[in-house]
């Protein structure tokens, strides 16, 4: 093996670990990739032979990169902090996610969680992220925000505290979760308002994402039900899907997408409805998985 191959090698050994860290900074693939690729040319032109831990050497540049991602985003988003941000999702079919999909959402990285993070300041974000997630010291953490090791550990907890609020832990094994998705989809299909409210978490929130159209939040399960059934329409054909790892759902109208449906279910009920219904975002995204009859 010669010494690009070497290179190579050693930078593969990681690329699994840097697209998790990716994908958790900025909410999508597509930018975790990206990232990666830049971390990728700054490692091929430096010399990294004397670098003892590669890992951490390339999770600093990879956090670098997405941070200024962030700091990019929002600037341009100054005008519009109150609009509901849902991630770039991570779709497969009902059955499961392939290997390198799951990777990439291991650790209950729902999309609720990820719309929560939207949510935080660049830094705030940043800090969650090493720090509970791949357990990077906040000297290191500090570094990389230009604050001290103290001010980056009030960047983690402030995050850690939005989080746990607004973001509850998902409840293990996806067939559990979907025995539940079901029963809010045949509520709503037959118009049991009762049956739908018995289903959701009475703190349930709504969140729709539209894109360039009014995004939407509700909050309760009387209100989530009275909305909820619009999505189980009888003219709407509903697909199950595995999003990040937990049950979701596919709305096709006469075969088309009309939106992504991610559910957290905690308890036994439905905490959270996070929707995509921005036709640009669903048709860039690869449902064919889901979309194939099955």
């Amino acid at each position: 093996m010669d010494d690009e191959d070497r290179l190579t090698a050693r930078f593969e050994e990681q690329r699994p670990r840097l697209r998790a860290v990716a994908y958790r900074m900025l909410g999508s693939v597509a930018d975790a990739d990206d990232a990666v690729q830049e971390a990728w040319i700054r490692f091929h032109r430096t010399d990294t032979r004397e670098v003892e831990n590669l890992g951490g050497w390339l999770t600093t540049v990879v956090a670098r990169i997405s941070l200024n991602v962030l700091r990019a985003r929002q600037s341009r988003r100054e005008d519009d902090l109150d609009a509901v941000r849902m991630p770039d999702p991570v779709v497969g079919p009902a059955d499961a996610l392939d290997p390198e999909q799951q990777a990439l959402v291991a650790d209950s990285v729902g999309v609720a969680l990820l719309v929560v993070l939207e949510t935080l300041t660049p830094a705030e974000r940043l800090a969650f992220v090493l720090h509970d997630v791949f357990a990077v010291g906040f000297d290191e953490i500090a570094a990389m925000v230009d604050r001290s090791p103290a001010a980056a550990r009030q960047l983690a907890s402030r995050a850690r505290r939005r989080v746990r609020g607004a973001a509850p832990a998902p409840d293990s094994g996806v067939a559990a979760q979907r025995e539940v998705v079901e029963a809010f989809f045949a509520a709503g299909h037959g118009g049991d308002f009762d049956r739908l409210v018995a289903v959701l978490d009475p703190d349930v929130v709504l969140r729709v994402d539209r894109g360039a159209a009014a995004s939407v939040t509700v909050r309760g399960a009387d209100a989530v039900a009275g909305r909820a059934r619009q999505f189980a329409h009888p003219q709407r054909e509903v697909r199950p899907a595995t999003i990040n790892g937990t049950a979701g759902a596919l709305i096709l109208e006469r075969g088309r997408p009309q939106s992504l449906m991610a559910f957290t279910v905690t308890g036994g009920r439905v905490a959270a409805i996070d929707v995509l219904a921005d036709p640009e975002r669903l048709e860039r995204l690869d449902l064919s998985g889901v979309q194939r009859p099955g």
